[in-house]
């Protein structure tokens, strides 16, 4: 597989029906496009570890989620305390990025349950699925390869791993794999867990799984972008589990799926 292409083009699976040839779909398969760090990575730990290498302290994930750009790394530096700020110029923010490359390779961890779950994936024959990721590490899909092998997952069986740069938002490629495997909008569905990959996940028509133990706390998600709270997961588990449920994937051995803002939501008379 190519570095940023997408691999497959299908045929269509049935015959084109009477008044639908203008908008007929290649596939019927569904699509997943799966985010990386802190969606399927930890990359608070990551991160955490890194900067710890070099004397440095980020503080908790509660205060870490809300200085959400620190999370794309040395993305602006007055998201960065003012000590962390002094002490990055002095570390270089190439020596830390080595750092975290290291990292990622040898250290960082897949989130409770996410292996096990594009394995499934991988191996569900309806289902398309690859990573779109704006990963800042050297060589972004050297590392991640890295990262999955270790996990048991050969990147070269998804059917597409795309790195686009930090800069850019998300929307233009989630059309563009959309697109280019030929899936209907409605059989098209996004894992996410900053307020840009909603917005991109919407405005290309697919459903997001929107989380918020990654990069955007829960709070902020709902209060200051009013996604609402019942597609957003709490942990890696519900999300795995709501992923399973909407793609079908052994929905039979399965409790009945339960999202935890019900369970947590007021009654409402």
């Amino acid at each position: 597989m190519a570095k940023s292409e997408l691999r497959h083009v299908f045929t269509p699976d049935r015959p084109t029906l009477p008044g639908c040839a203008d908008i007929m779909y290649k596939s019927d398969k569904k699509l997943l496009i799966l985010d990386a760090d802190g969606t399927t990575i930890d990359a608070f730990s990551a991160i955490e570890a890194a900067f710890a290498h070099h004397g440095l302290v980020i503080g908790d994930e509660t205060r870490f989620q809300k200085r959400h750009k620190l999370l794309k790394y040395m993305g602006g530096l007055k998201e960065f305390p003012s000590i962390i700020r002094k002490n990055l110029r002095k570390n270089s923010r190439a020596q830390l990025i080595d750092t975290l490359t290291g990292i990622y390779r040898q250290e960082a961890r897949l989130y409770d349950g996410i292996a096990d779950l594009i394995r499934e994936l991988i191996a569900a024959p309806d289902i398309t699925v690859g990573i779109v990721t704006r990963n800042v590490t050297i060589e972004p899909l050297e590392t991640l390869r890295q990262l999955f092998l270790r996990h048991d997952i050969d990147i070269a069986e998804l059917d597409f791993l795309v790195h686009i740069p930090l800069k850019e938002t998300k929307t233009a490629q989630f059309r563009a794999t959309r697109e280019q495997f030929g899936v209907n909008p409605a059989r098209a569905f996004i894992c996410g867990d900053e307020h840009k990959d909603f917005m991109a996940a919407v405005s290309t028509g697919m459903h997001p799984f929107m989380v918020s133990y990654g990069f955007e706390c829960h709070d902020r998600l709902t209060t200051r972008f009013e996604i609402p709270h019942e597609l957003i997961s709490r942990s890696s588990a519900e999300l795995c589990c709501r992923i399973r449920h909407a793609l079908d994937l052994g929905v039979l051995a399965q409790a009945p799926y339960q999202n935890s803002s019900r369970l947590t939501a007021p009654n409402i008379q």
